[in-house]
């Protein structure tokens, strides 16, 4: 019992004695220190401030890639409608992550026998879904109608009421406001569902859908609603995805190509203070090896020093890298860039390395040094 709490006690002042050299090496040595320690810091600092950004910017794209529409559209087969309990399968599936809006199409005609699109949508979600139209009033009652400029041009040039047929059954509307898209939208006439289905008795042949995440969580939802709707097919709109992997993609690259290049610069800078660290204590080595320290002893003294060189640099970059962050996310975003704890162990972990592979060489030095030779000054 006695010889185990003295092997403790003796284990307990070696750690002791090997922190405090630790902390007086990095006191006479300041100068070396300080400039090592700098290099990491600024590693550290833009590595955080980057990755901070690259997450908190990679939510931010993806709401706004939201803004522009669906990402994915639910279509019913030729020659039928899509089961009227599809929309709560799919408000169900999505579980508050994505809009869900029903669409119902006719050609109808107007009093003078053209022919023009009408659609039948739930508008507060269009609303919604389709943020980025250009719309100069939403309907708010029933009978009203928002018409695409071209439409609103051909059925009422003056703003005034007016009736559409389909298959001989009139219904009057009035235009609420008009709507600019620069599309197909442009030529259509919206109405509310509920008015659209009572005038015609055709039922929702679309779901337009708009759910957040990364490619791979929006495939998986595509998957659960085909699984959940066999008799509908769910398919991406290709444009949306294919644009925001395309931004998302050229942002990661350049964000990883920059913080490739910083850390391969900061090793450089660490490897040459390191190098000249080792120059300078060489008779500290020396008299460390002549007292019986062994050259594994002398070799992890030095990689602990510069494991905590990178370790504390870590910590104080990663605190700058938040803040710098934060006014950059202000700055071209008018919102401050949330901070992402999760990627302290990142920036700690890869400091670390850095400074330990930065350590490499100056160790194959170390082993070198000839304790009878520096001490008789050669």
């Amino acid at each position: 019992m006695s010889d185990s709490a003295s092997m403790r006690r003796t284990g307990a002042h070696h750690t002791s004695m090997f922190f405090r050299m630790l902390v007086r090496a990095a006191v006479l040595r300041r100068g070396r220190a300080a400039t090592a320690l700098m290099a990491v810091v600024v590693a550290a600092t833009a590595t955080t401030a980057m990755l901070n950004l690259f997450v908190d910017v990679q939510s931010k794209l993806r709401k706004e890639f939201r803004n522009y529409g669906a990402n994915i559209v639910m279509v019913a087969r030729e020659g039928q409608s899509i089961p009227q309990e599809a929309l709560a399968k799919t408000e169900s599936i999505l579980s508050g992550r994505g809009i869900a809006v029903p669409f119902a199409y006719v050609v109808a005609r107007t009093s003078n026998g053209e022919p023009v699109v009408v659609a039948g949508t739930d508008l507060d979600q269009v609303r919604k879904l389709d943020s980025w139209w250009s719309v100069t009033e939403w309907p708010k009652e029933s009978h009203a109608a928002l018409l695409g400029v071209r439409a609103a041009a051909a059925v009422s040039p003056h703003g005034k009421p007016f009736n559409l047929y389909f298959h001989g059954r009139p219904i009057s509307l009035t235009p609420s406001g008009t709507l600019h898209t620069g599309a197909g939208e442009d030529s259509r006439i919206y109405l509310p569902l509920n008015d659209f289905e009572t005038w015609t008795g055709v039922r929702q042949s679309t779901i337009e859908i708009a759910v957040s995440g990364s490619a791979q969580e929006v495939n998986a939802t595509i998957e659960k609603l085909q699984q959940a709707l066999p008799e509908v097919d769910v398919r991406p709109v290709r444009q949306v995805m294919e644009a925001e992997a395309r931004v998302l993609g050229k942002t990661r690259a350049t964000l990883l190509a920059a913080s490739v290049l910083i850390i391969v610069t900061t090793a450089l800078c660490v490897l040459a203070t390191l190098i000249g660290w080792i120059l300078d204590r060489r008779r500290d080595f020396a008299i460390m090896k002549a007292l019986g320290a062994s050259q594994r002893f002398v070799g992890g003294f030095f990689a602990a020093e510069a494991a905590a060189l990178g370790a504390v640099g870590a910590l104080i970059g990663f605190g700058l890298g938040i803040g710098i962050a934060a006014w950059i996310g202000k700055a071209n975003f008018g919102v401050s860039a949330v901070p992402r704890f999760e990627i302290l162990p990142v920036v700690l972990i890869g400091c670390i390395l850095v400074a330990l592979i930065s350590a490499i060489v100056p160790i194959s030095l170390l082993r070198q040094v000839q304790p009878a030779m520096i001490l008789k000054g050669e």
